[in-house]
């Protein structure tokens, strides 16, 4: 399993797609906002709903949902956006990350998940990519899916606009 060393940072942002709570690491988060005006931009990958004014820096955001191949977000009184931060995306000496906004049925509260209640993605026998699954968090409520933010996206799919969904 791999594991993310934030510093010992063992404390979680969780969050709803349809039933299903996942979680990120609050060392990548930089806030949590309403959903905000969104511009749409034509020729956009599917799973990028448009772009956003942060303070006046241009956000890309994401409909996880989409990405994951589970559905499409729909906006209602508890939706939100996780602006976070996503590590090296493209391939250049220039690429120090990218701020995006995630869009999410649901954000919930911070939770702490020691190392030791943290699973490895399951195995279940039949390909499927789950390079961005850091594992499965143990909670009193059940399971939560922690999220390798890093590995959401990927260059190639920012460039030609088709997503490498995986199933969940």
């Amino acid at each position: 399993m791999e594991t993310i060393d934030r510093d010992g940072i063992n404390q979680y942002l969780t969050f709803k797609l349809g039933d299903e709570l996942f979680a990120i690491t609050v060392a990548n988060i930089k806030e949590v906002l309403e959903v905000p005006r969104i511009t749409h931009v034509p020729r956009m990958p599917e799973f990028l709903n448009g772009v956003f004014n942060l303070r006046g820096n241009i956000i890309p955001l994401l409909d996880l949902k989409m990405k994951f191949g589970i559905g499409q977000t729909i906006t209602g009184e508890d939706t939100g956006v996780i602006v976070t931060e996503i590590g090296k995306v493209f391939n250049d000496e220039d690429d120090s990350g990218i701020t995006i906004g995630l869009l999410s049925d649901e954000v919930q509260k911070v939770v702490t998940i020691e190392p030791d209640q943290i699973q490895p993605p399951p195995r279940i026998g039949v390909s499927i990519d789950t390079g961005f699954i850091i594992g499965m968090g143990e909670l009193e409520e059940g399971f939560v899916i922690i999220l390798n933010i890093d590995r959401i996206l990927s260059e190639s799919e920012l460039v030609t606009g088709k997503s490498r969904r995986s199933s969940l």
